[in-house]
């Protein structure tokens, strides 16, 4: 995850006119109203979603190149395997800031939808599950070139979309629903390097964007989940989700409302934020919004990119809430009968 002042480096006024020029499908009204109170949805385990989170750290850092990220890889490809219909692993090439040459693991999972539902229509869900190499923000600096675990920056997003996974494959929607682990995400040119340059970071999603795992592929729309377990969570409308996809945002954020998260998901605009959604819109024209954590006076959260993010600052209700909005959302749209 990449500090939001990342926009600054081009106008506002630039990323605005490229926004309003993409797709129409994420800015479009929402279908006619639903009340989400009523409905069905499979149940979302949160301290399965907690555990998930839990067997990632445990793998050891999931930085490129490692045995953590090659460990964490094989964990998530046989847990999804018992879920989903496909699960392709993409394997990638990047070359990091300081021109360091790795390989990063898009892993890419499929369920399809339910016998006799239409085609044409699909949603991607998406995180990142690397961990970042250095925790340049700690408060003490001989920790800023060391590794840490990075429990809520990557792998609570991805331990959501794991249980998310769960639940939808004993009920299944009408349409086919993508989830991607995007590989290489946080690691951009770290504070210390004193340079900044927006591309550094996801990698992973650059390169399935421009490479996607399926030929001519899209889906009606996509969510981003990044740092959702912490103990005071919060998410605003940040710009690129409401230039690029506002009707989904607003959508979701009215979904979270109704069903009692609306403390949680705050209906206020803020910075841009660089993350995966923003080279799926720019690059691969799928509208795609991003949830994600936003600290009033702070990077992100308290433990952003320092040795503090780890299991000891995740938060099992959070990961319920944000899974329990999604499948809200999902099935609302394409439930039984949609």
């Amino acid at each position: 995850m990449k500090i939001n002042r990342f926009l600054l480096v081009c106008t506002l006024a630039v990323l605005m006119g490229a926004c309003h020029g993409g797709s129409d499908k994420g800015n479009a009204s929402a279908a006619p109203a639903i009340d989400y109170t009523t409905v069905a949805t499979p149940g979302f385990d949160a301290d399965s979603a907690y555990s998930f989170v839990a067997a990632q750290v445990a793998c050891g850092y999931r930085i490129p190149n490692s045995p953590g990220q090659r460990k964490c890889a094989d964990y998530l490809v046989g847990q999804m395997r018992r879920w989903c219909d496909t699960v392709i692993v993409q394997d990638f090439p990047a070359v990091l800031w300081d021109g360091t040459e790795v390989r990063g693991k898009n892993i890419i999972a499929t369920i399809n939808a339910r016998q006799g539902s239409p085609e044409g229509r699909r949603v991607i869900l998406g995180a990142h599950w690397d961990s970042r190499m250095w925790a340049d923000h700690d408060p003490d600096k001989a920790n800023h070139h060391k590794p840490f675990d990075g429990a809520n920056d990557g792998a609570s997003g991805v331990g959501v979309l794991m249980e998310l996974a769960r639940a939808v494959s004993s009920n299944r929607l009408s349409v086919p629903i993508d989830i991607i682990f995007f590989d290489v995400e946080d690691q951009g040119i770290p504070e210390w390097a004193d340079k900044y340059e927006d591309d550094s970071w996801c990698k992973g999603s650059q390169y399935w964007s421009r490479n996607p795992h399926v030929p001519f592929y899209s889906a009606t729309y996509g969510v981003l989940l990044d740092m959702v377990g912490t103990q005071k969570p919060r998410y605003t409308k940040e710009e690129v989700s409401r230039n690029y996809a506002s009707g989904i945002m607003n959508k979701v954020w009215s979904v979270a409302d109704a069903i009692g998260y609306g403390k949680m998901f705050v209906n206020q605009n803020t910075d841009p934020i660089l993350d995966d959604h923003y080279y799926v819109n720019r690059l691969a024209g799928i509208p795609m919004i991003d949830i994600v954590q936003n600290t009033p006076g702070r990077s992100f959260f308290e433990h952003w990119h320092t040795m503090g993010d780890n299991m000891e600052h995740v938060d099992k209700n959070s990961l319920k809430a944000v899974g329990e909005v999604l499948l809200k959302t999902l099935y609302g749209d394409y439930g039984q009968g949609q």
